[in-house]
């Protein structure tokens, strides 16, 4: 397995933390996003998004890196992936949730202020709030997002969650993502950003 990734992608950071947390050895091929790697036509032929995580397997190459999650549990850690037909479905649930919300406003925001990409800040913001408001809710009344042990949910939201500073966000008044970010962080195995 070798995974195509950059050390400041929160995507590539989903699929690293995951792997570290199951124990899977992966070669980990660095590419450089401010050179243009990923522009390249060696690079457009494995991912024509031109995005990193890309995850080159025995049966093909996968991108995306909620999709890279599915098919590491499904492959290597079956038990992440959900127990039964509902817990499968609502771990698919949150992996929607970072793809979009996560994605539209906290991954967004870190963007903006960090590489200084153009953004409807406000937009952006509102986005994030609700979307630290509803994850609030949830882990008030829940330990983990699915079940009751973490899932590769928590792979997928805790990334972007978890540097809500760098986007610009606090995380002071949300107790409940506090707790839940402390426990993801003491899983055996957990992999800080840039590790």
């Amino acid at each position: 397995m070798i995974l195509y990734s950059h050390p400041f992608s929160g995507n590539g950071w989903k699929v690293r933390l995951f792997l570290s947390l199951i124990g899977q050895d992966c070669e980990i091929r660095p590419v450089d996003l401010p050179g243009g790697e990923n522009r390249s036509t060696a690079f457009l032929d494995l991912n024509p998004r031109g995005q990193v995580p890309v995850l080159a397997v025995p049966e093909g190459v996968l991108w995306d890196s909620q999709a890279i999650l599915v098919y590491l549990a499904a492959r290597h850690a079956p038990d992440w992936g959900g127990d039964d037909a509902f817990e499968r479905a609502a771990v698919a649930q949150w992996l929607s949730f970072a793809a979009k919300e996560v994605a539209t406003g906290l991954q967004a925001l870190r963007l903006h202020r960090v590489m200084g990409r153009p953004l409807d800040v406000p937009a952006a913001t509102r986005v994030a709030e609700g979307t630290l408001t509803l994850l609030e809710g949830r882990l008030a009344a829940h330990g983990w997002l699915v079940g009751e042990r973490p899932t590769i949910a928590e792979a997928a939201v805790y990334p972007y969650v978890s540097m809500a500073g760098e986007a610009g966000l606090s995380l002071a008044s949300y107790p409940s993502i506090r707790g839940w970010c402390a426990r993801i962080e003491a899983l055996p195995g957990f992999l800080p950003m840039g590790a």
